[in-house]
């Protein structure tokens, strides 16, 4: 589908879709998802402490020494040849007990047709945005990591530039005798160093709260995230994909406030879940749900899978692959394709 024919079929749908949070702040890329196995659990991980060097750009306390000299590299293939993408290495200092990263998070919208208002066409223009996001994290006990990043934000429209500042402050809390977790991270405080039309526009600041459980006799790990906690109510009273159909000469059956308010709680939540497969833990299964997402892109009189995420990740050798399926609503899903390596597994051993 070209770029023109989706951003018209967007706006014929407009009147059945229901409202949205977005588009309130500037530089919204910054909670894309930043990597597929992210993208394949529902948009959100920040309670959990491994390997994968990505965990630390949604929570720097994900930072730790198994990080060390890994890199990521990862590109989500969007709708109408947009294009976004995440990459990371890590480091661990030892004589800091810290483990730092550098990372790029970048979006790409294309090309686009310069016109004026009779629709005379003069030529095109790119728009595309980008952060470079430093990090850093260390233990402050046997169970509580603590860890903070930096965004230099940039983003170009045409003759437009904007150029921002943002930082994310994040904990973790680990039990491993019961294999459980729980992070926080306040996300994108800042503000814009320079704004498009000389006027400041607002950050999408996010305060999350995850719980993840690994559990003793079933390779599972069950995560529930909480977000958008710095702003309760998130539900806006439009018709949504689980309105009934109005026909003529019936009345329009109200909401209770009783559902409303289910629903407004639901929708701060992400539910997922990895199947951890294999004595290495080798081979994974993911899989998730985001209320929010399938209630805000609902379109009135058509189901979907909305909101519903799946995905794998498996090592080969000293690579690890990762795939992420991503649904928004019933014009598609985006595919996540990630590739992780540990830089030291080349190194000739003496």
């Amino acid at each position: 589908m070209s770029r023109s024919l989706f951003i018209l079929l967007l706006t014929i749908l407009a009147d059945f879709c229901s409202a949205q949070i977005g588009g309130r702040y500037t530089f919204e890329f910054l909670n894309l998802t930043q990597s597929a196995r992210t993208t394949a659990l529902g948009g959100a991980l920040i309670s959990v402490i491994d390997t994968d060097a990505t965990l630390a750009y949604a929570n720097p306390a994900a930072l730790n020494e198994s990080m060390h000299s890994e890199l990521s590299i990862n590109h989500n293939f969007h709708f109408a040849d947009i294009s976004h993408g995440f990459s990371n290495a890590a480091y661990h200092i030892s004589s800091l007990k810290t483990t730092a990263h550098i990372g790029i998070n970048y979006i790409n919208y294309g090309e686009f047709t310069r016109s004026d208002f009779l629709g005379n066409r003069d030529g095109s223009f790119k728009g595309g945005e980008t952060a470079i996001t430093i990090g850093a994290g260390r233990a402050i006990n046997e169970r509580m990591r603590f860890g903070i990043n930096a965004k230099l934000i940039s983003s170009s429209f045409d003759i437009y530039r904007a150029m921002g500042l943002a930082f994310d402050a994040g904990f973790i809390y680990t039990n491993a005798d019961k294999g459980l977790s729980v992070g926080l991270v306040m996300k994108n405080m800042g503000t814009q160093l320079r704004s498009y039309s000389g006027q400041s526009e607002p950050l999408p600041l996010d305060v999350q709260l995850a719980y993840s459980k690994r559990f003793s006799h079933l390779p599972f790990r069950l995560s529930i995230t909480a977000h958008q906690l710095h702003q309760w109510n998130i539900r806006l009273d439009e018709a949504t994909s689980d309105d009934p159909v109005i026909f003529l000469n019936e009345e329009q059956s109200e909401t209770s406030p009783l559902a409303k308010s289910v629903d407004n709680f639901f929708r701060h939540f992400i539910f997922s879940g990895e199947f951890l497969i294999g004595a290495d833990e080798k081979f994974k299964i993911r899989l998730g749900y985001n209320h929010l997402r399938r209630k805000e892109l609902a379109v009135s009189e058509f189901r979907s899978l909305g909101g519903v995420s799946f995905g794998l990740g498996f090592q080969v050798s000293k690579f690890r692959f990762d795939y992420g399926l991503g649904y928004y609503h019933l014009a598609g899903a985006t595919n996540h394709l990630g590739l992780s390596i540990n830089l030291s597994s080349f190194r000739k051993k003496i």
